[in-house]
């Protein structure tokens, strides 16, 4: 029986991935929930809204009541405040939150905690103290408690810095490390033993998001003893991950540590290394082990569409050349795709193809060449000569043409909704 997981909040970076990785799993039945109405309403099919926010008094009373009513066995939290939050009232939960202890998570969400706890054995930034005189500039200054580059800056002069702190008192100031950016993916399992770490390159990043990253060619020994070190200090369990950058001597410098997967970590999820599953999996008590491809691979992020229409039918009507069939030459996946999810739904799927009476053997012949033939419940050869307008007899179904005139001539008729090819992500 599956083990129902609340994700939470289900709209965050974090949040998507644990969906990507998880929502065809066997073993997980993924539950969304969100304080406000963002992505993540588009992308969880079980999804609970409303919920109070962290700083609200109710938040963990109305969580508590989530956990019960919809018999949750455990909550993956999807953010850096929430994690702390959620494990440190574990107990009062009653299920199982997937994180490190209480007081990792308590560490890793502060900067200055981190840097304390490390800085006798590994490499840390200089921070600077509020009355500390600064004669090199610049310098770095961030969010105590924050992740990525999100609200971080260079300051280049002493007026800056002194606007800067008179905005904020509680940012960090730190030396200014130069060089290159990079992550170390990590997991640790039950035991304490860290069975993966792997750093990658930051290279272009977008609000505090790596945007595009690859895998570190060469020699990473620098980066899998810092990992080494943290690991032997501060307890995981799970997913997490540490950024080091560069400093001027070219040195390994440490920036931030979180308890959890990185958004960006979906790049070695791509070779095999599923961190939310296996963290799942831990969690659970089940042993994990690693089973990584060896290919190079770099991943590009940019911005995704994710749709809901107000649209309801129970036949698909669609063409075939230039729309199922393109260039004459290969199949449509993306539309393929979406008459498969209608086979999933029990959507009826009739083709609608144009051709002379000489082609119609051509026709099925190439549907069983494409192995596609058993999709369709019904093929409609219609003769040039003739409208497909005219073999629409179902009013509760939708229209798929590459043809506007197609398109318009089925919609001024009979007003069904009517679809393009690059209409088809809609659906």
């Amino acid at each position: 029986m599956k083990k129902n997981i609340l994700v939470f909040p289900c709209g965050s970076e974090i949040a998507l991935e644990i969906y990507r990785s998880v929502n065809k799993s066997t073993h997980f039945n993924l539950i969304g929930a969100n304080s406000i109405n963002d992505h993540g309403k588009f992308v969880y099919e079980n999804y609970i809204s409303g919920s109070p926010f962290i700083t609200d008094n109710e938040f963990i009373p109305k969580l508590k009541e989530i956990v019960l009513e919809n018999k949750i066995d455990a909550i993956y939290p999807a953010m850096d405040s929430v994690i702390e939050k959620i494990k440190s009232n574990e107990a009062i939960l009653g299920c199982k939150v997937i994180a490190s202890s209480a007081e990792t998570t308590k560490i890793c969400l502060s900067k200055t905690l981190t840097y304390n706890k490390l800085k006798s054995n590994i490499l840390t930034p200089h921070v600077f103290s509020i009355d500390e005189e600064i004669k090199e500039f610049p310098v770095f200054a961030k969010p105590d408690i924050g992740y990525g580059s999100r609200g971080a800056q260079a300051v280049f002069n002493s007026t800056e810095l002194k606007v800067l702190r008179e905005k904020n008192p509680s940012l960090i100031i730190s030396e200014y490390l130069p060089g290159d950016e990079y992550t170390v993916d990590c997991f640790t399992d039950k035991k304490g033993e860290m069975i993966f770490a792997y750093p990658r390159e930051r290279t272009r990043i977008m609000n505090g998001i790596s945007v595009n990253t690859k895998p570190v060619k060469g020699d990473t020994n620098n980066f899998i003893q810092v990992a080494n070190k943290i690991n032997s200090i501060i307890n995981f369990r799970g997913a997490w991950f540490f950024q080091v950058k560069r400093n001027k001597n070219n040195e390994l410098t440490l920036l931030e540590i979180a308890s959890r997967l990185g958004g960006s970590s979906s790049l070695f999820r791509a070779k095999g290394v599923n961190f939310a599953l296996m963290s799942l999996f831990d969690a659970f008590d089940i042993p994990v082990s690693i089973l990584e491809n060896q290919y190079d691979i770099e991943m590009d992020r940019a911005l995704d569409n994710k749709y809901k229409l107000s649209l309801t039918y129970d036949e698909v009507f669609v063409d075939f050349d230039d729309c199922l069939y393109l260039e004459k030459k290969y199949i449509n996946t993306d539309l393929i795709a979406f008459l498969y999810k209608c086979l999933n739904k029990n959507i009826k799927i009739t083709l609608l193809s144009k051709h002379d009476d000489s082609k119609l053997e051509h026709l099925d012949v190439l549907l069983k060449k494409l192995k596609i033939q058993s999709l369709f419940d019904r093929v409609i050869h219609i003769p040039v000569s003739e409208k497909k307008i005219d073999y629409i007899d179902n009013l509760n179904s939708i229209f798929i043409d590459d043809s506007f005139a197609e398109r318009k001539a089925v919609y001024d008729k009979y007003g069904i909704s009517v679809f393009s090819v690059d209409m088809v992500e809609a659906l």
